[in-house]
């Protein structure tokens, strides 16, 4: 039976994939199908929108249709079927970041006979973007480097090649709270006189929120600073560099 209620709509042209609304909607309504995210059932989805602050692209709406009734139940089966070992173990229609992929260290290269042990270039503590103040002074005029959790582990020379004379700030725009990040950036932007901006994601789509949420913090604080984006294959390959409008 429909009823006229809200439900949420996602304008697919806007969605890239990131596949940050999943985890946010407690009913398990959304899923990340053929690179798009999906409502997969009109009787999931409560209408509350939960989901909304997590898209990096405004892409998700909460409107009034002649729609199937919520269905409490039915939410509650549908979560104890994706809590299955088997589903988990398969995970059908997942965002690209949680699919498993398995390689050799080194894949089609030759294992080279010394690797010498590299010093640490990190120059101060905290390191989380939640954890580190916007006033902290060793942002102060300071080359920001940005990363994504997974990309020291990915980049065999993360400390070298990115880190070695930056401020460095890790978080994970798929699990942290994006809105948060976008005000400590912004706060960041206008007190501390940031010189440069260098953000480190992986190839993964939901990674690709973190670039964003820089540049938003960017603009609400009215700045205009040199900004890079470097993406990681996760075979710890450098795929691209591109320079950024500020």
């Amino acid at each position: 039976m429909k009823v006229k209620r809200k439900i949420i709509h996602i304008e697919e042209d806007k969605c890239d994939g990131c596949g940050q609304c999943v985890p946010s909607c407690a009913e398990g309504a959304i899923q990340v199908i053929d690179g798009k995210a999906k409502l997969i059932s009109q009787k999931y989805c409560d209408g509350l929108g939960a989901c909304l602050g997590t898209c990096p692209n405004d892409a998700l709406k909460v409107t009034e249709q002649d729609v199937e009734e919520f269905d409490e139940k039915a939410v509650e089966a549908h979560l104890k079927t994706k809590e299955s070992p088997l589903q988990q173990e398969t995970m059908p229609c997942v965002c690209p970041s949680a699919q498993i992929r398995t390689f050799a260290p080194h894949a089609g290269k030759p294992e080279p006979a010394n690797i010498p042990v590299q010093e640490s270039a990190l120059t101060h503590w905290p390191v989380q973007i939640r954890l580190v103040p916007p006033k902290a002074p060793f942002l102060k005029g300071a080359d920001l480097l940005v990363a994504a959790d997974c990309t020291p582990i990915a980049y065999p020379n993360f400390h070298a090649d990115f880190l070695k004379g930056k401020a460095v700030m890790v978080g994970c725009p798929k699990f942290d709270d994006v809105e948060a990040y976008i005000q400590k950036f912004t706060e960041i932007f206008k007190t501390a006189d940031v010189k440069s901006i260098t953000v480190v994601v992986m190839e993964v789509p939901c990674c690709q929120g973190l670039p964003f949420i820089v540049h938003k913090g960017l603009e609400l604080a009215n700045k205009k600073i040199p900004f890079e984006k470097v993406i990681i294959s996760a075979q710890g390959e450098i795929l691209k560099r591109e320079n950024l409008a500020a």
